[in-house]
């Protein structure tokens, strides 16, 4: 076999449908934030705004986490210098799972390297402890909890997005004896939607299921103190393992689940996704650890968040763009197209320094392409007002229908 032919023939058609994807190499500047300098391919420096991160709330910036992380850089330096189990625990890796535990109102948190990890080694473990255990999942649940299901080598069934009478018709199905857990998420990252919680736990409570819930779009941001949408509908005590990110509204690294002390100790002792990784170095774990304390006090923040998505969808709507809005932070604009999406995102960056990538499949199903925008508390009314013009420019140009996909 001639591999490298393979390769080339395996790019090329991602070139050909048009969602070949492209890495923009940007210096995010400490205090400027959206702002940053985008280094273009031909060696020259573009200031650009930046309007799809993750650091929902700019926490990446803030005085509070970088001092806790100089401060640990400092004392300990980089590394964690091992797994867990072999001299990576830290004192910094035990006080940001214990402001977790609390966050959540859950007796244990534990840490992995990302949320991503987390989930995949949380539910591909779960098997091994509970022999026969059926997993109920949403079909559009995050890649990492697909694929933890599915090398769990247990039982699966898919229910249709939020579909409760499909999740019933499937649960119903079942050995009542057999052991059961429903996989979920609180907000749908690509569509912005909330899963029906209560709704769900109810489902739960009838058929002696267990509850998982990924809640990585909304610690930080949603509840009274940023513990996520479960907490905002006093919902937290029915859920089983709640999985967060460190990485998002945090603005550091890392992800976690929050659980019994039991169930946490039980995924420390057999998940191989967290016995042989090497912990987060202890000085991630202090910006993490400072950030989660600061937020479950910091309403203001999240107040501003809120108001600056609403403000963003009412102007998009105002233009007569097809923009998805269930309520949530996240603002997604259908484009349907994967050239069209690629070519809006190209022409944002290089006309008017505005950074946002362009969202194709597979992470989206196809003929759902769009662009998705995070409004921030640091986009003010001089970013807000530069996006709107150019997104009511290029729509005209791109001679997209502005009705017909109206969502």
């Amino acid at each position: 076999m001639d591999y490298g032919q393979a390769l080339d023939t395996a790019l090329l058609k991602l070139h050909e449908e048009g969602r070949y994807r492209t890495f923009i190499d940007i210096e995010r500047k400490r205090g400027h934030f959206p702002h940053a300098t985008w280094r273009r391919p031909d060696g020259k420096e573009q200031p650009v705004t930046v309007w799809c991160g993750n650091d929902y709330l700019g926490m990446g910036q803030h005085p509070v986490v970088l001092d806790a992380m100089h401060e640990a850089i400092d004392v300990t330096g980089a590394g964690s210098g091992g797994t867990r189990n072999i001299s990576g625990t830290t004192l910094y890796h035990k006080r940001l799972e214990a402001e977790l535990a609390d966050l959540h109102g859950k007796e244990s948190a534990l840490l992995f390297t990302s949320a991503y990890i987390a989930n995949d080694a949380t539910l591909s473990t779960l098997p091994k402890l509970f022999p026969g255990l059926i997993i109920y999942s949403d079909e559009l649940n995050h890649a990492s909890m697909i694929e933890g299901i599915r090398r769990n080598g247990g039982a699966k069934r898919v229910f249709r997005h939020n579909d409760l009478d499909h999740l019933r018709e499937l649960l119903a199905a079942d050995d009542e004896a057999a052991p059961k857990l429903i996989a979920f998420e609180s907000i749908y990252s690509m569509d912005g939607d909330f899963g029906p919680i209560e709704a769900i736990c109810d489902l739960a409570d009838e058929f002696g299921a267990l509850t998982y819930i990924d809640e990585v779009h909304a610690v930080g941001m949603y509840g009274p103190r940023g513990a996520g949408v479960a907490e905002r509908d006093r919902l937290m005590h029915r859920i089983d393992i709640i999985n967060g990110t460190l990485a998002k509204a945090y603005g550091v690294m890392g992800g976690y689940i929050a659980a019994s002390y039991r169930m946490c100790d039980a995924i420390r002792s057999y998940a191989p996704g967290f016995i042989f990784t090497t912990s987060l170095p202890p000085a991630v774990a202090a910006g993490a650890a400072a950030s989660v304390a600061h937020l479950k006090g910091d309403t203001a923040l999240r107040e501003r968040h809120r108001t600056q998505a609403s403000i963003l969808k009412t102007r998009l709507k105002g233009l007569g763009l097809p923009l998805i809005d269930h309520g949530t932070h996240i603002v997604p604009v259908m484009v349907g197209d994967p050239v069209h999406t690629k070519l809006l995102s190209d022409m944002l960056l290089e006309r008017y320094g505005i950074y946002v990538q362009p969202i194709n499949f597979p992470t989206v199903p196809r003929g759902t392409e769009r662009l998705r925008f995070t409004p921030s508390p640091v986009h003010g009314p001089g970013e807000m007002d530069a996006l709107v013009h150019a997104m009511d420019e290029l729509w005209s140009h791109c001679a997209l229908n502005r009705a017909e996909m109206s969502a």
